[in-house]
């Protein structure tokens, strides 16, 4: 009875997907575009964002630390995602790589969990986009009230309670706004990214350059502040949960993997793409969790916009560079979002094309070529949760969702190797099993060290997601229809 939950998709199904006549996305993306696609994403919330958060509440400065392992798990991750992609150029990233390896019901887990990854990605990302906003526009006079710019709701310690406000007035609007220049087209959308990547990478630099002369050594002592007497508040067991925390900021190369249908030599360029922008993104991050602690004592950076509040603090040696950082965050966090909502309405897409999920999902606009249904959609889901929840809350949701995908696809090319040994592979992951396992380990490592109530909600969206495909997706499934027609 459930033996057709577990059936894959061939190669030669896949090869066949990306090429068959009613794929009506277009084929734009170059390396460069997809590097820059990558960077755009990974150099965004996790930089300007919960770099703060992570070392205020977890691993103090040692929050570079953190950015280190998360890099070592994304990197074994990422070498697992560059095979994959040279081998399946369709969109979809790791539900696709699912399908390929470890059947229909794995798949479905894979594609769900992306869009939890990427729907409460789009909305952590715009709540900081807000913060910057806010700061930024108060420097000049104009003061959004709180009531219009947070949360209605918090959740710490003491479990939920209302904050006062009403609701976060510009995260909802730059998730519009973003959505509505993706339904325009992945073209347009790519030209925008180039153009913001090379703004927010300047401004990082800046940030570097400059902030290393205001560093106060003392604020990095001690480096790794005493455990509290619980998990993951400090020590090391708060370095890994600070690695966990932020491994959500890595979540731009799988977004690169998601675009293969619309790469131009998605083989060659897609593992080129993932790999490029994961190493340039390290980097950064190490640099500038350092600089950050070293301007600011950590515990004055659980806001949402810690680098604009290191640099209001650095005094008037860094006046100047006030402006160009909040214009940096607000026009880099505008990229990740736009970004993060291209991740999740191709996965919504691919698995709409799989039957999997309702055919108006699979649709493209007539004039743009680009999922339109899907896309509108998921800026609805991204407007509301960025609109009424804090940024803690989602990014610790975006975070395990990754981490789950990283796993399943780490130990889906031990799977593939068996399954497809002779298949011709543009990029070949070194030292298997042993690059996956490890990749698998670390990221599962990760996974625990997140608190039990994130685990809890986690496991809630996936018995929803159960549901769907036992009463709809299951049965529409195009994979087993064919295979059912077939043996008839």
């Amino acid at each position: 009875m459930f033996k057709d939950l577990f059936i894959r998709k061939t190669l030669a199904e896949l090869e066949e997907q990306a090429d068959s006549n009613h794929n009506s996305l277009k084929r734009h993306l170059t390396a460069t575009n997809l590097t820059l696609l990558g960077v755009g994403c990974v150099i965004g919330a996790g930089i300007f964002v919960l770099t703060g958060t992570a070392a205020a509440l977890h691993a103090g400065p040692a929050v570079a630390l953190s950015f280190i392992i998360s890099a070592f798990g994304c990197l074994l991750a990422g070498l697992c995602y560059a095979e994959f992609s040279s081998m399946i150029p369709v969109s979809g990233s790791a539900y696709t790589y699912g399908y390929a390896t470890m059947g229909e019901f794995v798949a479905w887990i894979i594609g769900w969990d992306l869009i939890l990854e990427y729907l409460f990605g789009s909305a952590t990302v715009a709540v900081g986009w807000a913060g910057y906003v806010t700061s930024f526009l108060a420097d000049f006079g104009i003061v959004i009230p709180k009531t219009l710019c947070q949360s209605p709701f918090v959740f710490d310690d003491k479990g939920w309670h209302a904050s006062g406000a009403i609701i976060n007035f510009p995260a909802i609007f730059i998730v519009a706004l973003m959505t509505t220049l993706l339904v325009i087209g992945i073209k347009e959308s790519a030209k925008f990214n180039n153009v913001i990547v090379l703004i927010k990478v300047t401004v990082i630099l800046l940030f570097i350059g400059f902030g290393i002369s205001h560093i106060h050594i003392a604020n990095w002592t001690p480096f790794i502040p005493v455990n509290t007497g619980s998990f993951g508040h400090f020590g090391w067991s708060g370095v890994l949960t600070a690695a966990a925390v932020v491994f959500f900021a890595y979540v731009g190369f799988d977004a690169v993997s998601t675009t293969s249908q619309e790469a131009l030599n998605p083989k060659r360029d897609v593992p080129r793409g993932i790999l490029f922008s994961l190493l340039i993104c390290t980097v950064l991050y190490i640099a500038v969790s350092l600089v950050l602690t070293g301007i600011l004592n950590y515990k004055y950076l659980n806001v949402e916009a810690p680098i604009a509040l290191a640099i209001n603090s650095a005094g008037p040696g860094l006046v100047w560079l006030r402006p160009i950082i909040k214009i940096g965050a607000i026009a880099g966090l505008s990229s990740v979002v736009l970004v993060l909502l291209l991740g999740q309405s191709r996965v919504f897409f691919t698995m709409a094309s799989d039957g999997l999920l309702w055919k108006s999902f699979a649709k493209t606009h007539k004039k743009f070529k680009t999922p339109h249904i899907t896309t509108i959609v998921t800026g609805c889901f991204a407007a509301f949760f960025a609109g009424l929840f804090p940024i803690g809350l989602l990014g610790e949701m975006v975070s395990i969702g990754t981490l789950l995908a990283f796993v399943i696809v780490s130990i889906g090319i031990i799977l593939l190797r068996k399954a497809e040994p002779h298949a011709v592979r543009g990029f070949k992951t070194p030292w298997v099993p042993f690059v996956p396992i490890l990749g698998a380990l670390v990221c599962f490592a990760q996974m625990a060290a997140l608190p039990m109530d994130t685990w809890i909600r986690l496991i809630a969206w996936m018995l929803i997601g159960f549901v769907i495909y036992f009463t709809y997706g299951r049965k529409h499934s195009h994979a087993r229809l064919k295979r059912k027609n077939a043996s008839n």
